[in-house]
């Protein structure tokens, strides 16, 4: 006769991140909210930059923090996130290119959030302002936040979720990178934990 099956822990997630760290922070909040609910724990903060705001966020946390000497290095980079068991990789302002040694180690369990709604306004070189930018200039009604896989092209993986806001008369950049940004506070935590959750059932079934 088996035993019941012990609880499957929660998905051990990596941030990667370039800035401040407010995404980042979010998802803290929103796993902790969550308690002994949360399907994710963030075990690593990994930056480009050694003043990434995103790291002091981690270290007062007492999340391990890292920081990759050459973001191009795909097997250095694969060697840090597997020294600490990650299941799952999520970007929050990364603003390098995840090497293929990555995308392909941890496919299907990547993704990224972009300030705006894509496909439009992404690629090489969009990012922060010049995306809020690009939107005002274009004249759009609308924009908002998008979580998706990430792959070895910027911006081109699956969509997995979006959230939209209204482009108002008369908005700048910075007062529409605002309203997004609030969306992404939304959006990218409850997607992260969504995705936790499938892949949380993926490993009891695989146990």
């Amino acid at each position: 006769m088996t035993g019941p099956i012990p609880p499957v822990p929660p998905v051990r997630l990596a941030i990667l991140a370039s800035g401040g760290g407010s995404n980042l922070q979010a998802i803290i909040d929103h796993f902790d909210a969550l308690g002994e609910l949360r399907a994710a724990e963030v075990v690593l903060v990994a930056s480009n930059r050694a003043d990434a705001g995103a790291l002091a966020r981690a270290r007062a946390r007492n999340i391990p923090a890292a920081v990759i000497a050459n973001p191009a290095d795909g097997p250095a980079l694969v060697k840090v996130l597997e020294s600490h068991r990650v299941d799952c990789i999520a970007l929050a302002g990364y603003l390098r290119l995840v090497p293929r040694e990555v995308t392909g180690r941890w496919r299907g369990r990547i993704v990224n959030i972009h300030p705006a709604l894509l496909p439009k306004f992404g690629g090489a070189g969009m990012y922060g302002r010049r995306v809020h930018e690009a939107v005002i200039a274009a004249g759009e009604t609308e924009s908002g936040a998008t979580v998706h896989q990430v792959d070895d092209a910027y911006d081109r993986g699956a969509i997995v979720a979006q959230e939209r806001v209204p482009v108002e008369r008369g908005d700048t950049p910075d007062s529409l990178a605002a309203r997004v940004l609030a969306a992404e506070h939304r959006l990218y935590p409850r997607t992260l934990h969504a995705l936790a959750l499938k892949l949380t059932a993926e490993l009891a079934i695989s146990r």
